[in-house]
């Protein structure tokens, strides 16, 4: 693998990236930093809502996205509170975490197909007030959220005693509170279980968010080069680590227009990468394995994906080879990482805007700004 290695006077064998270091602004909230550019592509697609085409752009998303802070904050929320965002991929997730963000909040994510247990567990370990949801899942937090005195918003139909997610919309942007956000702050409380063990919060910061996402597309030849011209597919869960940070936050970085598709289905899938010219393409081994048999991918044009990423688990050399076939003008490669790493480590130099020659099957290499040790325990 093209990395380069450095021997430290203990004898510890420290891995670093090819590419140079870059400047990364630390002092930046999330939110900031994703949008620092925002005047190069305000009228530029931001979401596109694959249930239904809708497309908001830039300033739209952003706008919104302060709105939803203020709306939050008449509820009562305020800085370093919690919110539990328990929804699909969709845009009011986007709106939910961006408007956090603005507040100094912290969001935590579940997966909506959670038990009721496993949803109020979190939603108590967090001491989140506010749960934004859909109504098909708002009784999974009822009991508690009445016992709590927990406020529940609904992005669709709101149920009795919920609030509907149009009102956070509806509120002044002007009337956003003034908060003083430090690089350590917490900004985002995903649960992971690791390999072994009950889910547990992991608490990643402005700083550490910033970090993960300029070491992945900023410098002139950015590890994961993507630019405003792309269309990435956000297929795999924003509730997950990997598609907050390597889809939703990269691509906003660089203006990039997000689709969102809520679940995967593979003839939606397929349908929509030439309706919207799909161009890069972050996955898992379950989703590179049914593109990789099923026999619908011959009726579609696939040629605008021009990079082709799976990252969360292991993807075989085979598997890998079987997929890159379907995709004639993609470079194929992987990355790892943890969420409790912050949470990308390594990812694949093919990617680069200069690319590298890769080893086929391997995970990547060490983001810049990093170095990785390897430790015999």
């Amino acid at each position: 693998m093209p990395m380069d290695t450095e021997i430290k006077q203990s004898g510890d064998l420290i891995f670093r990236s090819k590419l140079p270091d870059i400047y990364i602004p630390k002092h930046l909230p999330l939110h900031s930093y994703c949008f620092e550019n925002l005047s190069e592509f305000n009228s530029r697609p931001c979401l596109i809502d694959g249930a239904n085409d809708r497309i908001y752009t830039y300033a739209e998303v952003e706008l919104t996205s302060r709105k939803v802070a203020v709306g939050l904050n008449k509820l009562g929320i305020q800085q370093k509170d919690t919110i539990m965002i328990l929804l699909p991929n969709c845009p009011e997730f986007v709106f939910a975490f961006i408007g956090a963000s603005y507040l100094g909040a912290i969001s935590t994510m579940a997966n909506p197909l959670f038990t009721p247990a496993e949803v109020v567990k979190q939603a108590k370990a967090s001491s989140a007030k506010i749960v934004i949801t859909q109504a098909c899942f708002a009784g999974k937090v009822k009991d508690y959220a009445i016992e709590n005195d927990l406020k529940v918003i609904c992005v669709d139909s709101a149920p009795e005693g919920c609030v509907h997610f149009s009102e956070l919309i509806q509120s002044d942007e002007h009337e956003i509170p003034d908060v003083k956000i430090q690089p350590d702050d917490v900004v985002a409380l995903p649960y992971s279980s690791g390999t072994t063990g009950l889910p547990k919060g992991v608490m990643l910061t402005h700083k550490g968010l910033v970090t993960s996402v300029a070491q992945q597309v900023d410098g002139e030849n950015a590890n994961l080069y993507m630019h405003s011209d792309d269309v990435l597919m956000c297929v795999l869960p924003l509730f997950h680590i990997y598609s907050l940070n390597s889809v939703l936050l990269c691509a906003l970085r660089v203006g990039a227009a997000i689709l969102i598709m809520q679940k995967f289905d593979i003839a939606q899938f397929l349908e929509l990468i030439p309706k919207h010219k799909v161009t890069i393409g972050p996955f898992v081994p379950p989703i590179v394995l049914a593109i990789a048999k099923s026999p619908l991918v011959h009726n579609y044009d696939l040629s605008s994906v021009r990079t082709v990423m799976s990252g969360a688990a292991p993807l075989g050399k085979e598997l890998e080879d079987a997929v890159r076939a379907k995709f004639p003008n993609a470079k194929l490669g992987q990355g790892y990482g943890m969420t409790e790493a912050g949470p990308v480590l390594a990812m694949c130099l093919a990617f680069a805007k200069e690319p590298f020659d890769i080893k086929s099957g391997a995970c990547g290499t060490v983001v810049r700004n990093a170095e990785m040790k390897i430790v015999d325990p």
